[in-house]
């Protein structure tokens, strides 16, 4: 079985991203050679909005008849595999969820507050003076708490003035040359947006587990992130991270839930899953091991990561459920011992709006966080700032004076 590729890394440029095929695998997979698709004769002139819906329904089509033939021999041949596969969890397997059960969770956990949902978002302005960043999270619940905590980071190039001007513009000048452009992103940065996320990632895991009063916590994205795993590149952080990971799935009444998987193969067994069907896959262990060993630590934490992923990825399982009939499948994880609750209460949760078969708290968490940090509000404090000396727009960036 493939690992859970879904880790919520951020690629450094030029990293990460899928090369552009050649030759055959390129007509394999388009139809058509690289040769014909640079030949701009071969282009559409302006928007033929008629053409487009023949050729999208003559592709779609036959797509979604070979996939249904697909998932009949998944259910089949590969349901019956997962319980004896090498990683397997002991639930591993797929199972059902009695609608009567979930109706149970939403009336018992959901809406009686014993259940509460963490998520945060976070935003930049970057210019030559100044890189200002904030880190909003928001702790929601059905019966309406919510929590709400943010962090404001102020990046200057220099801090300390010299009593002599050459030196002074001196040491700015080294500053900035080892620094990327305005509005760009760069790992060479003290705070790259790896690391922005790493904070993030990191408030929101300690707020679910230190700040939240519900039996059940959900979040969002992978218990174990990629930028959590690896510190982002500071062991600092990586200490405190795996400090509070450990806690927090040894609490076990936890669910997360992330919004995009990596893992075509998962969602392909997914795909096959009926509605209030959920397969409980594998632990995460492996994913968790091969991040250890393709990243770069400092000192003894290569070998301190490596004990955390042994004995905190054999109780992490991963899933995939589908809530109702028009919904996509939706991975999940769980504690190993919990993993039946956590996906009914993920399923009970996403029946609140079947046709995304996405929890809804997450979203009314992420809303909360939009409505008091959203990046509309925070570009305006800032750029109000400017105004107040005198420099409306001097040190704003291009995208950041668009009107469009």
């Amino acid at each position: 079985m493939t690992d859970l590729g879904d880790q919520a890394a951020l690629p450094l440029p030029g990293e990460g991203e899928d090369p552009l095929v050649e030759g055959d695998e390129y007509a394999t997979a388009y139809g058509e050679t690289l040769a014909e698709t640079l030949d701009l004769d071969s282009w559409e002139a302006g928007f033929d909005l008629e053409a487009l819906y023949g050729r999208v329904e003559a592709e779609i089509g036959p797509a979604i008849e070979q996939e249904r033939r697909i998932q009949d021999t998944v259910r089949r041949e590969l349901f019956p595999l997962l319980a004896r596969a090498h990683d397997a969890p002991p639930e591993a397997g797929v199972h059902s969820a009695g609608l009567a059960d979930l109706e149970d969770v939403t009336r018992k956990v959901l809406f009686s507050g014993e259940l509460e949902t963490c998520d945060g978002t976070t935003s930049t302005h970057d210019t030559l003076l100044v890189t200002v960043t904030q880190i909003g999270i928001c702790l929601i619940s059905y019966q309406g708490h919510e929590l709400a905590l943010s962090q404001r980071l102020f990046r200057r190039d220099l801090r300390v003035s010299s009593h002599d001007p050459l030196d002074e513009v001196r040491a700015i000048l080294e500053r900035r040359q080892t620094r990327a452009a305005t509005g760009v992103n760069d790992r060479r940065d003290t705070l790259s947006e790896l690391g922005r996320r790493g904070i993030m990632s990191y408030a929101e895991r300690a707020t679910l587990l230190d700040r939240s009063h519900a039996a059940w916590r959900m979040g969002h994205g992978n218990p174990v992130p990629y930028e959590l795993l690896t510190g982002s590149g500071s062991m600092e952080l990586l200490a405190a991270s795996l400090a509070v990971l450990r806690r927090l799935v040894d609490y076990q009444q936890w669910v997360f839930v992330p919004s995009a998987l990596k893992d075509r193969v998962l969602l392909t067994l997914g795909a096959a899953l009926r509605p209030l069907e959920y397969a409980v896959v594998r632990s995460a262990e492996s994913t968790l091991a091969r991040i250890v060993e393709g990243g770069h630590y400092g000192g003894e934490w290569h070998q301190e990561a490596k004990r955390f992923v042994e004995q905190i990825g054999p109780k992490i399982a991963v899933g995939i459920y589908r809530a109702g009939p028009h919904s996509p499948a939706t991975p999940f994880f769980g504690h190993v011992e919990r993993i039946h609750e956590a996906a009914h209460v993920a399923m009970a949760d996403s029946l609140l709006q079947e046709y995304r078969g996405f929890p809804l708290s997450i979203d009314l968490a992420d809303a909360a966080c939009q409505a008091v940090f959203g990046g509309a509000a925070f570009d305006d404090a800032v750029t109000a700032a400017y105004q107040i000396k005198g420099e409306p727009v001097r040190y704003l960036s291009e995208r950041q004076t668009r009107t469009r």
